[in-house]
């Protein structure tokens, strides 16, 4: 098996570049169009941007997404980025928390002293989840402090994967478990390669109130395994640009009584706002984060924070939403591409 920390080490190095990306799929959020409302009567101040997440009031719609951990690198990325949470009033998550099950001690699970009030998501892989009792992953979310855990849904990354896993049995089974016997909310989450309406019914019915799309046209995490594959690099290339694209998952999720975390590919503020006209309550960015902070540090990422919480305003502002709720109903023209995904 691939020694975790070498595989997270990689994972940021090969995530802070744009080889990962995805090669012709997008996230269709490129097929979202808004209407222009040229007389808003709203004051910009006082657009409440304000929205309910897993239980807890976020000052924006706005997730820090789930990247990295387990690594001493890990421990400065995880720290400022919470902090960067904690000053705007967002959410963060924790890349999988897998290293734990392994190494107690592994770094960067542990920022509430940088984030004592921001919302803070756990992460665990549904295969890793089936082999640990509740109490194994409630003492996990203990040690973390986390308002949420995610629990992950990987098989195309894991297939493709060095020592990756490749038994999904159980899954359901696993989710309805810690839905009906952990203490805090349950996230079921993809990643890279978003959820169907099929799939989203399946978690309605075992309990899930919460979802993350983690769809297609962002970070392939397909690619990012193929890139450090060997023996499965052909089967990665052919499936690098597997998935629903982000947008589209959305949309398939609709009507559900889910409440969605769009992420996948979501690059800014205009982003965030077409997935929560599209029926999103947040979205969430994850790689353009941790490139800000290589560039700039904590301050680096703030200031992508400030200037994407602007975006999401200045979108709200333009058609006339003077809260979160209103923006969910406005109209959207859509295109021939995303429409067939209806």
């Amino acid at each position: 098996m691939t020694d975790p920390a070498s595989r997270k080490a990689d994972h940021l190095d090969l995530c802070a570049t744009d080889d990962v990306a995805f090669k012709s799929k997008t996230t269709l959020f490129d097929d979202v169009d808004f209407i222009h409302d040229a007389l808003p009567e709203l004051d910009w101040n006082a657009i409440d941007l304000g929205v309910d997440l897993v239980g807890k009031r976020l000052r924006a719609p706005l997730v820090i997404a789930a990247m990295t951990g387990g690594l001493d690198r890990a421990e400065r990325v995880n720290r400022d980025l919470a902090g960067v949470a904690e000053v705007n009033g967002l959410a963060f998550g924790f890349g999988s928390m897998r290293p734990l099950l392994q190494n107690p001690a592994a770094a960067g699970y542990r920022v509430r002293e940088e984030a004592p009030t921001a919302v803070l998501f756990g992460n665990l892989g549904v295969v890793q989840a089936r082999a640990c009792s509740t109490q194994q992953v409630a003492d996990l979310v203990g040690y973390s402090q986390v308002d949420a855990l995610c629990v992950h849904l990987n098989p195309a990354m894991e297939v493709v994967q060095p020592g990756g896993d490749s038994d999904f049995r159980g899954g359901i089974e696993t989710i309805t478990r810690l839905v009906n016997e952990l203490s805090v909310p349950v996230i079921v989450k993809e990643t890279g390669s978003g959820l169907s309406r099929d799939v989203g019914k399946r978690l309605v019915s075992a309990g899930v109130r919460w979802v993350d799309t983690s769809g297609a046209g962002g970070t392939s995490w397909v690619g990012v395994e193929t890139l450090r594959a060997k023996a499965t690099k052909e089967l990665g290339e052919r499936f690098w640009d597997w998935g629903i694209p982000t947008a589209a998952s959305v949309l398939q999720l609709r009507g559900l009584g889910l409440g969605v975390i769009a992420t996948g590919g979501v690059r800014h503020g205009l982003d965030v706002a077409k997935a929560v006209a599209l029926g999103a309550i947040a979205g969430g960015i994850a790689r353009p984060f941790l490139q800000a902070h290589e560039k700039g540090g904590q301050a680096g990422a703030n200031a992508f924070a400030a200037q994407t919480i602007d975006e999401i305003r200045l979108a709200m502002l333009l058609t006339g939403a003077g809260s979160v709720a209103e923006l969910q109903h406005k109209p959207v023209i859509l295109g021939s591409r995303l429409e067939r995904w209806r």
